[in-house]
């Protein structure tokens, strides 16, 4: 981990739920049994990275020939496992440096869960917490999907990084080079720098910013993959707290251009708290890693209970995510044809204009969007009053309220069953809280599974993602019936629905 970014480890409480059955990673609640990784492995790759150090000059850093006996070692094992490897060279400041890429055969293609960690260290000694103890259980993690013939729903890549100490350049020249194509194929990237600090703290990447400070959420679907990991921690009866995605490993090329991220980490000099050694032991008032950048960061310089708990952490992740089966589409309309909504189902609508309808919208304007010519997919949504007219009043809600139900679904007996869809509501200052856009699920009762309400404040249209759960409705025939309603006196309100979707 390079020595010049600030520690961005905080003290909030990570988010202690998530819904991850939608999640873009499709988190589900099946997976493959995550094993036991033995710490007894773990550490004998470390002892081979300290060989390796002692015979190359006390260190495996960029450009040194302990750097490159690294990449071998890690390589050659994993070629023996029956990975597809890949040795990819930079240049940097002079020197060649070098990345580990392995490929497990098998899963989607389409679907890539990257696994890495930096397996370079500082010229000062030979790195083995920093980061010989992410490499070495990501290794191990790597191994024990060979021996167990693994076969995920998600396609595995492992990746040892270069020159990490020198601002990131492996990882950086990795996702600079790959094609716009291949990014894409990314979903997720789990980093592990640092796993086995003597005076350790475990700290999950705030995907979702709940500690509600510093550097902000990572892409969407981090949350997702934070969650997995303090699922763990949780199972085992350990508290994590939030770091922050502060640019100080290598998942920073993979946020910057999108794609989701997580991880752990144990502490480099920060100081632990004396909360901290409340909740986690050890010594308050020092460095996690007291060894940190020195030449003492050896073998010594491991907690083993960390890292055990960490190397764990990380095979329940890549078993959870890489095995989990993708939700299956119960029922979807994306809205491109009529499939047999009906406005006004009950006959008791008030709306004078701006009646639900399905059609391709016209954009409209009065201090910010309120009518939005876009749809989340396609070219058609369900939208109040599709037209645009003279002016942004002309064909709003006005009048009451307009709805509009779905054909009948029927529900597979079995779940969970989660209900998707994008909306916006948008209302000028003169809305209040009387102006609404409601969804409800009716079968054998009726259940409100949204509602947003407007304000006395300017709100302008975005398209934004919402789930329910419809686990209550298993087994039974229900139509979905959206409703709008412009309750106010005189008030401008638009409102859309695109892409709804049932999911088992």
């Amino acid at each position: 981990m390079p020595l010049t970014w600030r520690n961005g480890a905080r003290l909030a409480v990570a988010a202690a739920v998530a819904a991850l059955c939608s999640s873009l990673l499709h988190v589900p609640s099946q997976a493959a049994a995550p094993p036991d990784i033995p710490l007894a492995n773990v550490k004998a790759h470390l002892a081979q990275l300290q060989s390796i150090a002692n015979a190359n000059g006390g260190n495996r850093a960029h450009g040194r020939p302990g750097y490159l006996a690294s990449a071998n070692y890690v390589r050659g094992l994993l070629d023996a496992a029956g990975f597809t490897t890949t040795l990819q060279s930079f240049t940097y400041n002079g020197a060649t440096g070098y990345n580990v890429i392995a490929d497990w055969p098998g899963g989607n293609p389409d679907d890539v869960l990257m696994v890495g960690a930096h397996l370079d260290g500082v010229t000062a000694g030979p790195g083995i917490n920093d980061n010989g103890s992410g490499s070495a259980a990501i290794l191990e993690t790597a191994l024990e999907v060979s021996r167990q013939s693994l076969q995920p729903t998600k396609h595995l890549r492992f990746a040892w990084w270069g020159a990490e100490e020198l601002g990131l350049r492996g990882s950086q020249f990795y996702v600079n080079n790959l094609p716009a194509a291949e990014r894409a194929r990314i979903k997720g990237y789990l980093n592990f720098d640092m796993v086995g600090s003597p005076n350790a703290g475990y700290f999950v990447y705030d995907g979702d910013n709940s500690d509600g400070v510093g550097a902000g959420p990572g892409p969407a679907g981090s949350a997702a993959l934070e969650q997995t990991i303090i699922g763990y921690f949780t199972s085992i009866g350990v508290q994590t707290r939030g770091t922050d995605f502060d640019g100080r490993s290598d998942y920073g090329p993979f946020i910057a251009v999108g794609i989701p991220a997580g991880g752990t980490f144990t502490g480099a000099e920060g100081i632990k708290s004396a909360a901290q050694a409340t909740l986690w032991g050890g010594t308050a008032g020092q460095a996690f890693d007291v060894c940190y950048h020195r030449a003492c960061d050896t073998t010594a310089n491991i907690n083993d209970t960390a890292l055990d708990r960490n190397a764990d952490a990380i095979a329940h992740a890549v078993w959870t995510i890489g095995t989990a089966v993708p939700p299956v589409v119960v029922w979807q309309d994306t809205f491109e044809t009529a499939t047999g909504w009906t406005a006004n189902p009950s006959g008791t609508d008030g709306a004078t204009l701006g009646q639900w309808e399905r059609g391709d919208p016209e954009a409209t304007d009065s201090s910010g969007a309120k009518q939005l010519g876009t749809t989340v997919s396609g070219t058609n949504g369900l939208v109040t009053g599709r037209l645009a007219g003279s002016s942004a009043g002309a064909y709003d809600l006005d009048g009451g309220v307009t709805s509009i139900q779905s054909p009948p679904i029927t529900l597979p007996a079995t779940g969970p069953l989660n209900l998707s869809w994008s909306w916006y509501l948008a209302h000028g200052s003169n809305s209040s809280s009387a102006d609404y856009l409601r969804i409800r699920v009716a079968g054998s009762t009726t259940t409100t599974v949204f509602q947003q309400a407007g304000a006395a404040t300017n709100r302008n249209g975005a398209w934004a993602a919402a789930t329910a759960s419809l686990n209550a409705f298993a087994g039974q025939t229900v139509r979905i019936l959206v409703d709008a309603a412009d309750a106010s006196t005189a008030s401008l309100v638009e409102a859309g629905i695109d892409d709804v979707k049932i999911t088992r």
